[in-house]
Parts: C-alpha cells; sequence; structure tokens
C-alpha cells in the first residue's frame, strides 16, 4: 500500500519509527509533504534517509501570507532535487482563512506554474466552511484554467458526490484519508464510490485525521492500511485488489 500525503516532520515519533511500523504492514512508500520552506527541507531530509520516502516541497495555503518571488524561486530550486516528486501542498482554504484569500492565489497559481516547469504533480488542498462550496468552486476554476497538462492529486478528498465528476473527466487523481472512515462521513464515502479506478489514491495527513480506529490519537503512515480497508468495502473490492490500483496510480502520478 501507499501513503500519498503525510507530514513526517509534524509527527511526534521519530521518523525512522513512523518508517518501520508502516513497512510492517505493508505500506511501500511514503509521500512527505512540506508546508513551508522548513517542513520543506524537513522533507526532503527524511526522504534522503529512508528509501520509502519521497518528498513534496510547497507552501500550504493556511501560510500564503508575504508569499514572492523569492519564495516561488526557492520551491522551485527545491524541485529539482532527486528526491522530490511533487510540488504542494497547495489551494485555498476559505475555512481558516489564515491567510488573505488574494495572497493564497496568489501562491496557488505560482505553484502551479513550478509544477508545470518542472513537469510534477501538483498536491491540492481545498477547505471550505460546512455548507460552503467557494473554495471548492474556484480551486476548480483555477486548475481548469491553469493546470492544462499538469498532474492534478486532491489531497484528503472532501468532493461532493456531486461534483466529483468534474474531477474525474479532468482527470484529476482524489485521494482518501482517515475522514472515509467516520460514521457521519455518508457523503465522502458516496463520493468514495464514485471515482474511477485509475483516479484512487488513499493517504493518511499524518499527523492528523487519525480513522476511526484511533481517532483523537496522533495520525501515522500505517494508518493508511485502514483507510484502504474502507475504501475497498465501499468500492466492493478485496484488499489486494485496492492495493494493486492505488500503488500503479501512485507510479503513474509520482514516476517512482
Amino acid at each position: 500500500m501507499i501513503d500519498t500525503h503525510a507530514h513526517l516532520s509534524v509527527c511526534e515519533a521519530a521518523d525512522g519509527d513512523l518508517v518501520g511500523a508502516a513497512r510492517q504492514v505493508g505500506v511501500r512508500r511514503i509521500l512527505s509533504v512540506g508546508m513551508d520552506e522548513e517542513s520543506n527541507r524537513e522533507a526532503i531530509a527524511v526522504a534522503e534517509q529512508h528509501e520509502e520516502v519521497f518528498a513534496s516541497v510547497g507552501r500550504h495555503p493556511n501560510g500564503a501570507t508575504g508569499f514572492d518571488g523569492r519564495a516561488a524561486e526557492d520551491i522551485a530550486e527545491l524541485a529539482h532535487h532527486e528526491r522530490v516528486v511533487a510540488i504542494g501542498e497547495t489551494g485555498l482554504d476559505y475555512y481558516r482563512d489564515r491567510a488573505p484569500r488574494d495572497e493564497q492565489r496568489t501562491a496557488f497559481e505560482s505553484q502551479l506554474a513550478i509544477a508545470r516547469r518542472a513537469g510534477l504533480p501538483v498536491v491540492i488542498h481545498l477547505r471550505d466552511p460546512a455548507g460552503g462550496d467557494e473554495a471548492l468552486s474556484d480551486t476548480f476554476a483555477t486548475l481548469a484554467a491553469e493546470a492544462e497538462g499538469v498532474t492534478v492529486i486532491l489531497h484528503c478528498c472532501s468532493v461532493p458526490p456531486g461534483r466529483v465528476g468534474v474531477a474525474a473527466e479532468r482527470g484529476w487523481y482524489c485521494s482518501f484519508a482517515g475522514n472515509l472512515t467516520y460514521p457521519k462521513a455518508d457523503a465522502l464515502r458516496e463520493t468514495a464510490r464514485l471515482v474511477p479506478d485509475d483516479l484512487l489514491l488513499v493517504e493518511t495527513d499524518s499527523p492528523f485525521l487519525a480513522p476511526q480506529s484511533v481517532r483523537g490519537k496522533p495520525n501515522q503512515p500505517a494508518n493508511v492500511v485502514e483507510v484502504a480497508e474502507a475504501l475497498a468495502a465501499e468500492r466492493g473490492l478485496p484488499y489486494h485488489e485496492l492495493e494493486r490500483i492505488v500503488e500503479a496510480n501512485a507510479a503513474r502520478a509520482f514516476q517512482w
């Protein structure tokens, strides 16, 4: 199995312990995702130390305040590192609004351009307040206008069932996290049933979004197995078949 989104540098446990626990349950690859200048370098460092780990570098929308040409140049330079296989996470977050929306959009559009030039996929964060869809609509519009030719991964996919077809039509990967297992996540499970096989990915978003059996505790990459089991059950697939699908999709998306 593959954990396509984790923040190893934010986890309390040691990197080696997290990687070892994941290895024991059959997790073969982990994408450690940066969110700013410091965590980008930490993601690369852990990827250099562990063959299962690769890095994504970017600026999270919640930290987009002050994003400028120098910040873009730093990401573009890191994108050349041999262990970097993606750009992001980037996108739009109207739930927390920790950065002005115009600066979020600037950082988002800049990172899409970096991904295009580097020939790397882009990892997308989008989040709306409950009942809202403005961030989703703005993100989809930006991707449609500026991500032509770029592989898109919708991290922690929360797209409503009625709109996930748009993502599928454009060939955007949908990565499902631990919230798929929550009792009240019926709409998300419906979305998970609608995504084509060749666009499915799974993740933990460690140390966040621990699946139901360990909800409230720090998450870790080994828990991606529980997410995958839930996804397989929703789609009526044996676990080993979903594992084959996800591993093939991740290899295609990240070229590892």
